[in-house]
Formats: structure tokens, C-alpha cells, sequence
């Protein structure tokens, strides 16, 4: 197990450096608007520490039950710098870039001296990196700060995101080349000539307009999902990493030039990279599809055919290292290197890897990336998870939405606010609140990684009651359930209902997002939290939440 781990783990960093993953939290604060829907009590925090003898509980009040928000967008922009970074050292593989690094480079060195050089050089870079952080900036314009925190969510998006990607990758598979306009090419190749800070800011232009059939895929993933992420700086922290990843080269290569004459000579492996991130691009893409399936309650695409999907873009990779598939385009293989074997031994072991997944194996390394394991229609081992558990109090009436959603583990959920309150309410068991988001990768996560342990699953399914809301649902909600908010928002549909919900109450929009409620007061017991990977705090989370409620009591 632990190969096959450390095997994902190479892979999964070779994903890293071309497409930006799926490593953020679902936000969804486009619909938020704040209104009363019930006289409330104060909402109480209380955090409960046990003992060793687990005999004394200290309860501490809290009037505050805000999330450290700033905290969160912090690792958001700073998992996108790093995201962009991986990318434009991708972007340096690619055959329109790596060939122009020693030409570029000796054209500053060349009857210059060192100092002169490398000023020059550093200077092309500040450039460079200039011109990406204005793309990334002109995105944010365009498109608003409320329009980004909508896109993750947005059916029409995801669905326009996964025919961009699919376009990206049959370009890099070699279809079509996606090039701008000669004329600007051209024109900005003149201008280079100019000399001076003016010719060097050209000469950037000139850099990123050439590459774009290369680049143009990696950097319109980079924007997609830096756009998704919702955060407002979000496309221009990933533009600054992904070219200083290429602004970078050119000045230290200036700065050392005999270092140049260690780099691998241009050849057909450049062209290889290309059509290796095409197969990742296709994969990746596959998400945005699956998040429209999802939102919209399509119920075709879902898990197994997903990991089918991926099961053959895999197994097409490898047998493409392996030299058993070539595109039009490819140069003639004489052999396969060491590196390339090495590659694609990884790649089809991955698809191994995926196989067992057919038949409801929880694929915990790639988990947060498939659509939810209660879309499986063949699942082995949720049945055999559940067998050993005891069945929870059901409320002898059909639950409101179940026909719309399932219940992940096979546990028994309910999804509105106030059904879910009234039956923890009847069977008097505190509440578990689980803010939740079909586009939302760490929950699946959680689910896949966290809710499947054996104490864990037991103190949900027997201990509390468990209300699942989901706040990027499109489905219309019915007459008498809408709302208008003060402002004059409609709430009208489920996504609007319980993201107003969760952002006046528990002052957070993202997902998952935890919240432990004493019914009857429906205050919370202890502090909410979000995405916990560890087994051992998130059983501490609600052992906490179930000490106080008895302590209450």
C-alpha cells in the first residue's frame, strides 16, 4: 500500500505542474444575502475540554462563532501562487519556450558584460512577469468580484470550463494549434527592436504572444481555476507564479551562461510533454462535467463512468510513453529512455490503481477529485462498511429533498434546516450541520477519508442527527418555501436558501463547514469548523460537541 501510495504521489505532483488541482474549498457567496428567518437566541460557542479521567468537562462561552476567514484566503492565494508556479515550469517544457531560452539568453550576453547582462536579463523577466499579472488582473476586472465567487458553483460555467479544457487538450494532442493574430506577433516583434527598457518590454511581448500555442492551455487552466477559487486576487497571484517560474531562467541563465550547456538539447521528448498534458488536461476537465451532473441532478455521469473515463485517458497515456501510440505529429522513437519507462510504469500503475474503484473501492488518494461515492451504482464497500453498524432512529416519514440527494455512507441525513432540527428535537440528539456543495472537493474528501472510520461513522449514525445542506443546488424550491430578503433578494432556489443560512448565522460561505447545534436552543455547541483530515481531531470535534450537550442537559 505504501508503493502504491508514494506511486500517486509522484503522479499526482507531475498533475500539479500541469493543471492546477483541486485544493480549495467550495465557496459560494454570490446568492448570500442576510435576513431574518427565524427569532434566534444567541448563537453561544462553547469549547469543552475533557480530562484525562474524561470525569470534568470545562465549557467556555463564546459569543462569536465567525471563522477565521483571513486565514483561509491566505492558504487559497498562496496554494494559487504555488499552482502557478508548477505550471510555468511546465510552461518552460513546452517546445515554443525551452528552444528560445539559450537563443534569448545569448542575446544578452553577447558583447556584454556580466553585470550589463544579467541587468538586462532580469529586466526582460520583470517584464514578463509584468505582462502575466495584467492578464491576471484584467480577469478580475472583466468579470468582478462577485462573479468569480459564482463561477465554482455556476452550471453554464463548469459546463463552458470543460469544453475550454477539452479544446486545450486536443490542442496539445495536436489537432490545432491555438496561435494569436500574425499581425500582433509581428508587430510586437518590431517594436522589440527599438532597444532600451522599451525594446526589452517588447521583446517580453513578443515571448508571450509566440509561446501562446503552448501556453495559452496551461494559462487558461490557471485562470479557470484561480477564477473558481472566488478569491478577487485570485487570477493575478497565479499569473505572478506562473511567470516567475519563466521570468526566473532567463536572468539566472544570463547570470551563469555556462550553465546553458547543461541543459538537454530541443527534440521530440519536447513534443511529448506537450501530448502528455493533453491526456492530463482531458482528465481534468472531466470534473467540470461532473460538477454540472451534479448540480443539475443529471445522474449519467457518475462515479463509475467517471472512473472509467479516467481509466482509459490513463492506460492511453501510458501505452503513448511506452511508445505504443503516436500521434501525427510525434517524432520517430528509436527507443524509450530510462526517465520515459520510469513515467510510464508510474502512470499505468495509477491505472491500476483506479480499477478497484468500479466496484466502490473509496480510492482515498484521488477521492476529493470523483463525483460522491453515493453515485455509485455497484458499491461493495459502503455495504460492508454499514453492516457492522447500528441503524439510526429514522423519522417514519419521508425525508423533504431525499429524492434529490443521498446521503453519503448510507447514513441517514436530512436535508432542510428545519425538518432535521425537529427530528433532533423528537429523538433529543444534538445536530450535526454539514454545509456541503457538489462542486466542493474537500468535502468529498472528508467523506472518503474522515467519515468512513469506524468510531467516526458511529458517533455520527448514532449519536447525532445529521443535516446535510447543500449550498450550490440549482433546484427551484417550491412556492411556499421562498423568501424574500430585505433587501429584496429572492431566495428561490435550494443553493440561495442555505447559503443566506449559513452566512447570517454561522458568518462563513465556505464548504464543508461544521456545525454542532443544540436543538432546542439551536445554539452552537462548541466552534464550528471546516475540512479536519485528521481521524483523531475530527472524533475529538464531536466527542466535544456530545459532552457539552449532555452537560446542558
Amino acid at each position: 500500500m505504501l508503493f502504491i501510495k508514494k506511486l500517486f504521489l509522484t503522479l499526482l505532483f507531475i498533475t500539479a505542474v500541469s493543471v492546477p488541482s483541486f485544493a480549495h474549498d467550495t465557496t459560494s457567496t454570490a446568492d448570500v444575502e442576510f435576513t431574518e428567518i427565524k427569532p434566534e437566541a444567541a448563537i453561544t460557542d462553547t469549547i469543552v475540554k475533557d480530562t484525562l479521567d474524561k470525569k470534568s468537562t470545562e465549557v467556555k462561552a463564546n459569543n462569536d462563532p465567525q471563522t477565521p476567514q483571513k486565514d483561509e484566503q491566505a492558504d487559497t492565494l498562496w496554494m494559487i501562487f504555488l499552482k502557478g508556479l508548477l505550471g510555468g515550469l511546465a510552461a518552460l517544457l513546452m517546445p515554443c519556450i525551452f528552444p528560445m531560452l539559450p537563443l534569448t539568453v545569448s542575446f544578452f550576453t553577447k558583447g556584454a558584460e556580466k553585470g550589463k547582462a544579467f541587468s538586462k536579463a532580469a529586466l526582460y523577466g520583470f517584464f514578463i512577469i509584468l505582462i502575466y499579472v495584467v492578464l491576471g488582473l484584467l480577469v478580475t476586472v472583466l468579470f468582478g468580484a462577485d462573479a468569480l465567487n459564482s463561477l465554482s458553483t455556476n452550471g453554464i460555467f463548469n459546463f463552458f470550463f470543460f469544453l475550454l479544457l477539452v479544446i486545450f487538450a486536443a490542442s496539445f494532442l495536436g489537432a490545432f494549434e491555438i496561435t494569436l493574430p500574425s499581425s500582433w506577433v509581428n508587430k510586437m516583434d518590431a517594436n522589440s527592436d527599438k532597444g532600451g527598457m522599451l525594446g526589452l518590454f517588447f521583446m517580453a511581448g513578443t515571448l508571450a504572444l509566440v509561446s501562446f500555442s503552448c501556453t495559452g492551455p496551461i494559462i487558461g487552466t490557471l485562470l479557470v481555476e484561480a477564477a473558481t477559487t472566488g478569491a478577487l486576487l485570485g487570477p493575478a497571484i497565479g499569473m505572478f507564479g506562473f511567470s516567475l517560474a519563466l521570468a526566473i531562467p532567463f536572468a539566472l541563465f544570463a547570470l551563469f551562461p555556462s550553465a546553458m550547456n547543461k541543459l538537454p538539447k530541443s527534440g521530440g521528448w519536447l513534443n511529448s510533454v506537450k501530448v502528455v498534458l493533453g491526456f492530463l488536461e482531458l482528465a481534468f476537465a472531466l470534473k467540470f462535467l461532473s460538477n454540472v451532473d451534479l448540480a443539475y441532478h443529471w445522474k449519467w455521469f457518475d462515479r463509475e463512468v467517471f472512473l472509467a473515463l479516467w481509466i482509459v485517458i490513463f492506460c492511453l497515456m501510458g501505452l503513448y510513453l511506452l511508445g505504443k501510440l503516436k500521434f501525427s505529429h510525434d517524432s520517430p522513437l528509436a527507443f524509450i529512455s530510462v526517465p520515459r519507462l520510469i513515467f510510464a510504469i508510474v502512470v499505468l500503475a495509477f491505472t491500476v490503481y483506479l480499477l478497484p474503484g468500479l466496484w466502490g473501492a473509496p480510492l482515498k488518494s484521488v477521492s476529493a477529485f470523483l463525483p460522491p461515492q453515493n453515485t455509485q451504482d455497484f458499491d461493495l464497500y459502503t455495504l460492508n462498511l454499514v453492516a457492522g453498524s447500528a441503524t439510526q432512529t429514522k423519522d417514519s416519514r419521508p425525508h423533504k429533498y431525499a429524492d434529490k440527494f443521498d446521503a453519503p455512507l448510507k447514513l441517514n441525513a436530512y436535508f432542510d434546516y428545519a425538518e432535521g432540527i425537529e427530528a433532533a428535537k423528537k429523538l433529543n440528539k444534538p445536530v450535526l450541520i454539514d454545509f456541503t456543495g457538489h462542486a466542493c472537493v474537500n468535502c468529498r474528501q472528508m467523506e472518503a477519508d474522515v467519515w468512513p472510520d469506524k468510531e467516526v461513522y458511529k458517533i455520527i449514525n448514532e449519536e447525532y442527527v445529521l443535516i446535510q445542506l447543500y449550498v450550490d443546488d440549482k433546484t427551484e424550491l417550491a412556492k411556499e418555501d421562498i423568501t424574500t430578503t430585505p433587501e429584496g433578494k429572492m431566495l428561490n432556489t435550494i443553493a440561495k436558501k442555505w447559503s443566506d443560512l449559513q452566512a447570517r448565522k454561522f458568518k462563513a460561505n465556505s464548504q464543508p463547514f461544521y456545525v454542532l447545534l443544540e436543538p432546542e436552543t439551536e445554539t452552537s455547541l462548541v466552534k464550528p469548523q471546516g475540512a479536519d483530515y485528521d481521524v483523531a481531531n475530527y472524533k475529538k470535534f464531536l466527542e466535544s460537541g456530545l459532552a457539552s450537550f449532555k452537560l446542558n442537559k
